[in-house]
């Protein structure tokens, strides 16, 4: 049956319209930045998806190519939910204590598309999700018992002896329309362009250049930004050999985006506009995947964070005129291992396993303490029950396994000796959703 093109488009418009206002991304979770999977049958897969196209959203998120190998047009829509947990502790100048964060539980929405015509090698698709984020919210620690006093949550100097509170929050949406095309029966490529938009703050800015007023030099706050947009790109190819044996590869570019803006204000009230540049790294992914094995299907992915060419992420300690230079990240790799059974005619059970590297050295917790995307290993079980012979109702539970990281306190003429900084770091996340083959 072929399909019109009014009609995908029109069904591609009211999926960006119905999804552009929900996809928020998960917090204080990812592979660095990003999320470990996209919808509940690639998480319960613990993310690997390049040679393994089990659903749309996970097809359109790891390999474009991958769309060609699904059996039928489908849609799917899912809703996680995302428990961070924080603290932070810090050790100086005779003061020492730990706080617990107040990030919340939040919603990752996920909706994806895909239109597979059988008597074409085209297939057409769309995926509207949040791809990454994190937050933090530590409260400031008051001087006036020191018993209880963590200093680096203290005000700043004079005053002080750290930054005052920690505010951070980042949502970033990525909307990926999507084109393969089955070169032969057993070789497919693929096409995405990424659309992207972020909403970024923290408190105190830290990255931008500290105001003087009243005699001395703080770092005013980074709340009022607006949306920031961006673009990018995807390739990747997908092949099927005649053993059971399926691979994949794929490349996303990196995502450049416009200058973020802040209006701040110094201690007396007076506007500061403060800009910050921001892009995400490249990613490199290669998967393989195995059918051999009755009922069985086993998937892995390995991919390539480019993180040290990424503006935001590359800089590392102070620029002259006192701004923090940047995260100070290094690249990273990241393995996913999925294994799903097909326990009845109408269940199918899933488990998953990713490691990736964590890509915050020591040297650089201190400029970190908005983000501690630290976490090393995450676990991953999930489950498609079909409700119908074209519904499966699909769900999954991922555990982020506690992980933490010790700094010293860094000032511009280098790191000072006795202090210490600890980020302690664990999350957890359920997401449920439905899917429809037509």
């Amino acid at each position: 049956m072929r399909y019109a093109p009014r009609r995908l488009a029109g069904c591609i418009f009211w999926l960006l319209f119905l999804c552009a206002p929900l996809s928020r991304p998960a917090t204080t979770w990812a592979q660095g930045i990003f999320l470990t999977g996209v919808g509940p049958v690639n998480q319960g897969m613990g993310g690997a998806a390049v040679a393994a196209p089990l659903d749309s959203a996970g097809a359109l998120a790891w390999n474009p190519a991958t769309i060609s190998g699904l059996s039928k047009s489908e849609m799917t829509v899912a809703l996680g939910l995302v428990l961070p947990t924080t603290r932070l502790s810090s050790q100086a100048f005779g003061l020492a204590g730990s706080t617990d964060g107040e990030p919340g539980i939040t919603p990752v929405p996920t909706m994806s598309f895909v239109l597979k015509d059988p008597c074409s090698p085209w297939t057409w698709g769309v995926g509207v999700f949040g791809i990454g984020g994190f937050s933090t919210n530590f409260p400031a620690s008051s001087l006036a018992n020191p018993a209880l006093s963590n200093p680096i949550l203290t005000p700043q100097p004079p005053v002080g002896a750290g930054v005052g509170r920690v505010f951070s929050h980042a949502e970033i949406y990525q909307v990926t329309p999507t084109v393969s095309y089955a070169v032969t029966e057993k070789l497919s490529i693929g096409f995405a362009a990424n659309i992207d938009v972020a909403d970024i703050q923290a408190d105190p800015l830290l990255f931008a250049p500290p105001n003087f007023a009243l005699g001395i030099f703080t770092y005013g706050p980074g709340t009022g930004s607006r949306f920031s947009w961006g673009a990018g790109f995807q390739v990747g190819a997908y092949y099927i050999t005649d053993y059971n044996w399926r691979f994949g590869v794929s490349y996303k570019s990196t995502q450049w985006f416009e200058p973020l803006r802040f209006n701040s204000n110094d201690l007396l009230g007076n506007p500061v506009l403060d800009k910050v540049n921001f892009d995400l790294p490249s990613i490199t992914s290669i998967g393989a995947a195995y059918s051999g094995f009755e009922r069985l299907l086993y998937a892995v992915d390995v991919r390539f964070f480019d993180y040290t060419k990424a503006s935001g992420f590359n800089g590392t300690g102070f620029r002259a005129d006192g701004s923090v230079a940047g995260l100070g990240w290094r690249n990273v790799v990241s393995v996913s291992n999925g294994v799903q059974y097909n326990l009845t005619d109408n269940l199918d059970v899933r488990g998953g396993y990713t490691f990736v590297g964590n890509p915050v050295p020591a040297s650089q917790e201190q400029f970190n303490l908005g983000t501690s995307l630290i976490m090393q290993h995450f676990l991953s079980v999930g489950a498609s029950y079909r409700i119908r012979q074209n519904i499966s109702a699909n769900i999954a539970y991922t555990h982020g396994i506690q992980a933490s990281l010790t700094g010293p306190y860094v000032t511009p003429a280098g790191p000072i000796p006795g202090t210490s900084i600890t980020s302690t770091t664990s999350a957890d996340l359920l997401i449920v959703g439905l899917s429809l083959q037509f």
